[in-house]
This record gives C-alpha cells, structure tokens and sequence, in this order.
C-alpha cells in the first residue's frame, strides 16, 4: 500500500469514526429531549437515557485520555473535562438531585455540531 493510499484510508476512517460520534451523540441527546419534554417516560426510560449519556461520555473520554489520539492535547484536555460535566450531571439527574435537562441537550449539540 502507497502512503498516499494509507492516507486515504485513515482520512475514510476518521470521517466514518466522526460520522458515528455524530450519530450516537444525536440519539442521546434524542433521548434527552424527551426527558426533558417531561413526557409520559418511565422511570426506567429515564435512568436508562441518563445512563446511556453517561456511558457514551466515558467512551469519548477513554479514548481522549489514549495517548495516540490524534487531537492536540489541550483540546483533548478540553473536551475531557466537558466529558466528565456531563457525567456528572447525568448523574445528578438520575439521582433526582438537579432537573436541568436542557443544558446537557445543549453541550451535547455543541460538541456534535462541531463533530
């Protein structure tokens, strides 16, 4: 393989990667939407949204901390500590302790529209 065709596919693969953390960041904040609409959810709907949020965040953050991410480490440090934000107020929310639900809707937007 040319390096240029490796360049190639690395470039396909980052695009593709991006393309999923778009997508799974659509569908948590999808779910918190609904949450915050305070719609007909059960309280298994709602520990089950908060949850998945707090996952995918620990997700991002893994791979963040890895040191052969690609991203400059200040931006990495960055969005690490945004990370752990939405962690933590996933879990005042699944714990009854905070109902601002819309405030994570809107850091999770900004961080997928910059995506």
């Amino acid at each position: 393989m040319t390096w240029e065709a490796y360049e190639a596919v690395a470039e396909d693969s980052s695009f593709e990667a991006r393309g999923r953390e778009r997508m799974a960041l659509s569908q948590g904040i999808d779910r918190l939407e609904r949450l915050g609409k305070g719609g007909p959810l059960s309280a298994e709907d709602r520990i089950e949204t908060l949850l998945y949020v707090r996952r995918l965040w620990a997700i991002f953050i893994e791979d963040l901390s890895h040191p052969e991410n690609g991203l400059p480490e200040q931006l990495r440090a960055d969005i690490i500590s945004i990370g752990l934000w939405v962690i933590k107020e996933a879990d005042r929310l699944r714990e009854e302790r905070s109902n601002d639900v819309m405030h994570l809707v809107e850091i999770n937007r900004v961080i997928r529209d910059a995506l």
